[in-house]
């Protein structure tokens, strides 16, 4: 299992399809506040249809309560469009935090100097970046690749 985060999440529809997603794809969905929507928000059911019900996950009140539960800072990983290494070149591992920001802004100077494993989804130059929900479903299929093989 991996632990998807989204920092501070701020639009309902991408959340609920992350959260569609970590259910099919047997993760867990870390959701840390403040938020953009509330919980109960229509457009977070719609797209998270009715598997919500079945989505392992978590919240926290602030960065600082999930930073607190880690345990081994060096099988978390951030995805920044300023990262230089790419997602590509990392040795993923059942367990590990992929941590994704909100839409508009990413993650903050306070996440990111918080933890040393910065990565990139390599993009055209005529893309400024992906759409959160398509950025989590290319971390998580690569990771649960590289997992897939070594069992």
């Amino acid at each position: 299992m991996l632990n998807i985060v989204l920092v501070e999440p701020e639009i309902p529809n991408n959340t609920g399809n992350i959260g569609r997603l970590c259910v099919g794809t047997g993760n867990r969905l870390h959701l840390i506040h403040p938020f953009g929507f509330q919980i109960t928000d229509k457009n977070l059911k719609r797209s998270g249809l009715d598997y919500w019900v079945h989505l392992d996950w978590k919240e926290y009140p602030n960065t600082e309560e999930w930073i607190a539960q880690i345990s081994d800072v060096s099988r978390v990983f951030l995805f920044s469009s300023h990262a230089e290494k790419s997602y590509l070149a990392e040795n993923f591992q059942d367990g590990d935090w992929l941590i994704f920001g909100k839409e508009s802004v990413g993650l903050s100077e306070l996440v990111l100097n918080q933890f040393p494993n910065h990565l990139m989804i390599p993009i055209s130059p005529l893309v400024r970046s992906y759409n959160l929900a398509n950025s989590v479903a290319f971390a998580i299929g690569e990771a649960k690749r590289q997992i897939e093989i070594v069992r």
